[in-house]
């Protein structure tokens, strides 16, 4: 996997943990991220019969309902329900692993248990998440610190001071480095609750790279998060946004998927740098555009410059306008017709 920082291109991974069902939509959903040209493509590695004690607590979200209309409709089923969904057998992960790999594709995935993270550990991928509900399971960061893994830590509805023990666990335990994730609530997240301010505020306090996990529709906040410094940028794919099941609302079509990537690399290239740099072209080209100094009447030999009646017209190859006025004491070498555009060879 590439570096992941400032001073390095944004990492474009496409999430599909939440907008698969099994190992055959899985794979075409990572042909997709590969087709688009991502960087990555990450899953979520779960046991909802371990994770999920309750079998019947429930979990709200939104579908599309109507794609003309853009009608929504509220969906409320087991928690249990939605996470069996993305589970896969062993063995699965490990055909999926290794396609990707064909694709020249990085995989990763967020995991909740100790024989996930070994699962992970062993398939030799370069980083694994955290789940926002995590951030607080210490133990278990530990664990993932321990393996040499870039640890990316999703911070949803953390508080400050618990992401600051999160990283300070994984800068203690690991040297694969940290990730910490701007992920808002929400599925899908609306506008007034993303903050994308916070991106810059989180580089900051802490000097780690800041990736932002995108749960609303379209690209939009994921462009600006990029213009506010994300060095990773997380969005869900699916093949049909009307899916009746989460994350499908606010998720990128294939077709949409590569017109996303090429959108974040023209932004990304057009915030070039911090310093204001002209090529030979523009300045070429700028010159052609400004004024130079022209005699309005003809002037004899021996003329002061501050004498002169003249105008400043297109183009910009002879004496500009605030140089003229620097040289306002000077004199004519020669006679010089009106309309003749005045150049430092004119001038004793």
């Amino acid at each position: 996997m590439r570096p992941i920082g400032d001073g390095h291109p944004c990492f474009i991974t496409f999430e599909a943990g939440p907008t698969h069902d099994g190992l055959d939509t899985a794979k075409r959903l990572a042909k997709v991220a590969a087709d688009a040209g991502a960087d990555a493509i990450k899953f979520q590695i779960v046991d909802a019969e371990r994770l999920v004690a309750d079998k019947k607590q429930l979990f709200s979200y939104e579908i599309l309902a109507d794609r003309k209309t853009g009608a929504t409709e509220t969906i409320t089923e087991p928690l249990y329900d939605v996470l069996k969904r993305r589970m896969l057998k062993p063995d699965e992960w490990r055909e999926l692993k290794r396609y990707c790999d064909s694709l020249n594709l990085a995989f990763f995935a967020t995991v909740t248990f100790d024989d996930e993270l070994a699962l992970i550990t062993e398939l030799k991928c370069d980083t694994v998440k955290i789940a926002s509900a995590d951030v607080n399971h210490l133990p278990f960061i530990r664990k993932a610190a321990r393996t040499g893994m870039n640890v990316q830590l999703d911070t949803g509805n953390a508080m400050i001071g618990e992401v600051e023990t999160a990283i300070d666990v994984v800068r203690n335990e690991g040297k694969g480095g940290v990730i910490v994730h701007h992920c808002p609530p929400g599925y899908p997240a609306v506008p007034s609750a993303i903050n994308l301010r916070v991106i810059p505020t989180l580089k900051h306090m802490f000097g780690v790279p800041v990736a932002y996990s995108d749960h609303s529709p379209g690209w939009d906040m994921t462009v600006a998060a990029l213009a506010l410094g994300a060095n990773l940028v997380e969005k869900t794919i699916t093949f049909d946004r009307t899916t009746r099941s989460v994350e499908h609302i606010f998720s990128l079509e294939p077709q949409d998927a590569k017109a996303f990537v090429e959108a974040m690399r023209t932004v990304e290239s057009a915030l070039g740098g911090n310093r204001r740099i002209m090529t030979d072209e523009e300045r070429k080209r700028r010159t052609a555009y400004r004024r130079s100094t022209f005699l309005a009447e003809d002037a004899p030999a021996g003329t002061t410059l501050s004498d002169l009646k003249v105008v400043f017209s297109r183009p910009g190859y002879g004496i500009a306008p605030d140089e003229f006025e620097k040289l306002a004491g000077t004199k004519l070498r020669r006679a010089l017709p009106k309309g003749h555009m005045l150049a430092y060879g004119d001038i004793e």
